[in-house]
């Protein structure tokens, strides 16, 4: 059988992710922030809305210490809470 597939001649390459390696952070040095950014999420049954101060927080902590790529927040979704200072948060949730 001259036409029997062989996969052997091609091979795989695999390529990094667009954004780059996402490590693990196996010295918990944002640990607070993942645990505060969990909480919130229990908090408001998984509504991840409503804690995006924190989601903000974690990356950026992240970022901080080489967990992942640099990134501009706004370009990560936070641009309306930029030059916002966390005590703001609970002032912009007026009834």
């Amino acid at each position: 059988m001259s036409t029997a597939m062989n996969f052997g001649n091609k091979s795989f390459r695999p390529r990094p992710p667009d954004k780059g390696s996402f490590p693990l952070d196996h010295f918990g040095e944002c640990k607070a922030f993942k645990e505060n950014f969990m909480k919130c999420l229990r908090d408001s049954s998984f509504d991840n809305s409503k804690c995006r101060l924190q989601s903000k927080e974690y990356l950026q902590c992240r970022m901080d210490n080489h967990l992942m790529a640099r990134e501009p927040l706004e370009k990560l979704g936070f641009k309306d809470l930029m030059d916002q200072p966390p005590s703001q948060e609970s002032k912009d949730t007026k009834p």
